[in-house]
């Protein structure tokens, strides 16, 4: 499994679309091994959910994302959790110790500024 943490700095960015990369982890038999980061490609209509699974993500952490790029993501074959926070390692760890849960999106702008979908 590979795991792509939307991030600004060291924490978790609170907008998908408008993060400066993904921390990259890949998790083999409940052992997390922390990758090269992914700088963000930029804007482009539907590229990140392209971008985020040519690279073999599996599971994309965020603060928040609109739901037409929760879809573009599902269909993709990536599933998204959104509602965190906090620094990116240890959200990393979280989720693998099965402490990690769903909040509510932090995108609540009504428009497609958070799906990096625009």
């Amino acid at each position: 499994m590979k795991i792509a943490i939307a991030k600004d700095g060291n924490q978790v960015s609170e907008h998908f679309g408008h993060c400066e990369g993904y921390a990259m982890y890949r998790v083999e038999n409940s052992i997390i091994f922390k990758e090269d980061d992914l700088a963000s490609p930029g804007h482009e209509p539907g590229r990140l959910p392209v971008f985020l699974s040519e690279n073999g993500v599996n599971l994309v952490i965020a603060g928040g994302m609109g739901p037409r790029a929760v879809e573009l993501f599902a269909a993709n074959g990536i599933e998204v959790l959104l509602g965190v926070g906090g620094p990116i390692d240890f959200v990393a760890q979280e989720y693998i110790a099965g402490r990690l849960t769903a909040g509510d999106s932090s995108c609540h702008h009504g428009h497609e500024s958070c799906d990096g979908t625009h």
